[in-house]
C-alpha cells in the first residue's frame, strides 16, 4: 500500500484544529453581507460559494445579504438614466428604483444562488418583500452646508430604512435546510418598493435572528488606523472614539454604524473583513488567526 502524501497529515490537522470553531458556531445563525464590490473577481466568487456550502454542512446556519452598487450603475449608465449621491447613500427616484430591483432581486441575486448550487449547496433566492420579511420606511438624511454651516434634509426618493423584520419566511427556509440569499429590497407599508442600504439590511436581519456573528464582505482589510495598518478587534466605544477623531471617514462610518447597531439587538460580534481574500469567511470563523477587525459591544 503506498504511503499516504504529506500533505494528507497536514490536512487532517487542520480539520483538527477547526473542530473546536465548528462546535462554538453549531447551530447557530451567521448573517453574511457580500459586497457588491467584492464580487468582481470570478474565482474569489466560487470561493465564497464554497465556504457558504461548508459552513451549512459544518452545521452553522449562513444567511447571505448581497449588495450590487457597482452594477446598479454600469446597468443605468447603460440605460442611460443619471444617478447622483447623497449623504452617502443613491438617490433612488421611480425610474431608479425599478432597475435596482431588477439587478438586486433579479439577475445578481440568481447569480449568486447558482454559484451556490454549484458548489452542491441548496439557496433560495428572496428579497425583503418576499413574505412582508422586511418592511421598510423612508430614510431621512441631513448634511451640513459648508458654506452657512446650516443642516439641511435631502430628499434620497425611495431609499428604505428597515422598520420591522418578520423572521418566519426565514425560520422556515432554515428548517428545510436552505441558504437563504436575500437581496435588500423591501416594502413600505403602503406597497412602495424600497431600495434599502445592503449593510443595513444585513445588520437588520442579523439583529432579528439573533445571529452569532454579523460578517460585513467588502473591499478593504477592515477598519484601518492613521497608518493604514489594520486594527484586528475594536469595540464600540473604540468605534466612537475613532469616528470622532477622524480615523474612521466615509464609506466606514455607516459601516461601524451598522455594527453598533447590530451589536445593540443583540448579536454577540461583527466582522469588517476583505471579502476579495481567497477563503476570507472560513479564515475568520474556522481558525485562531480570524481576518478583518472583530467589533464587540465592549
Amino acid at each position: 500500500m503506498a504511503e499516504p502524501l504529506p500533505n494528507v497529515h497536514v490536512q487532517a490537522e487542520i480539520l483538527v484544529q477547526a473542530l473546536p470553531h465548528m462546535q462554538r458556531y453549531d447551530e447557530e445563525v451567521v448573517v453574511i453581507k457580500y459586497g457588491g464590490h467584492a464580487m468582481g473577481d470570478r474565482a474569489a466568487a466560487e470561493d465564497f460559494a464554497e465556504d457558504v456550502v461548508l459552513l451549512e454542512q459544518s452545521g452553522l446556519k449562513p444567511i447571505v445579504v448581497h449588495g450590487g452598487g457597482p452594477q446598479i450603475g454600469r446597468m443605468l449608465d447603460k440605460l442611460g438614466i443619471k444617478s447622483e449621491f447623497k449623504a452617502g447613500l443613491r438617490v433612488t427616484d421611480e425610474a431608479t428604483v425599478e432597475i435596482v430591483e431588477m439587478v438586486l432581486a433579479g439577475s445578481i441575486n440568481k447569480q449568486i444562488v447558482g454559484w451556490i448550487g454549484a458548489e452542491g449547496g441548496k439557496a433560495i433566492g428572496l428579497c425583503g418583500k418576499d413574505g412582508n420579511m422586511v418592511v421598510a420606511r423612508r430614510a431621512t438624511r441631513t448634511v451640513v452646508d459648508p458654506d452657512s454651516n446650516i443642516e439641511r434634509h435631502v430628499d434620497l426618493g425611495f431609499v428604505g430604512e428597515p422598520e420591522r423584520v418578520n423572521r418566519a419566511v426565514l425560520d422556515a427556509v432554515l428548517k428545510a435546510e436552505l441558504i437563504p440569499v436575500l437581496a435588500p429590497v423591501a416594502v413600505g407599508a403602503d406597497g412602495q418598493t424600497y431600495n434599502v442600504n445592503a449593510d443595513t439590511f444585513a445588520g437588520a436581519i442579523a439583529g432579528a435572528m439573533g445571529a452569532k456573528r454579523l460578517l460585513l464582505l467588502t473591499d478593504v482589510p477592515g477598519v484601518l488606523d492613521r497608518d493604514k495598518n489594520l486594527i484586528p478587534e475594536m469595540t464600540v466605544e473604540d468605534c466612537r472614539r475613532l469616528i470622532a477623531d477622524g480615523t474612521i471617514t466615509d464609506g466606514m462610518i455607516p459601516k461601524i454604524e451598522t455594527c453598533i447597531y447590530a451589536l445593540e439587538q443583540g448579536v454577540e460580534a461583527v466582522v469588517i473583513l476583505d471579502g476579495k481574500v481567497s477563503h476570507s469567511v472560513l479564515l475568520e470563523l474556522f481558525t485562531d488567526h480570524g481576518a478583518g477587525t472583530l467589533i464587540r459591544r465592549g
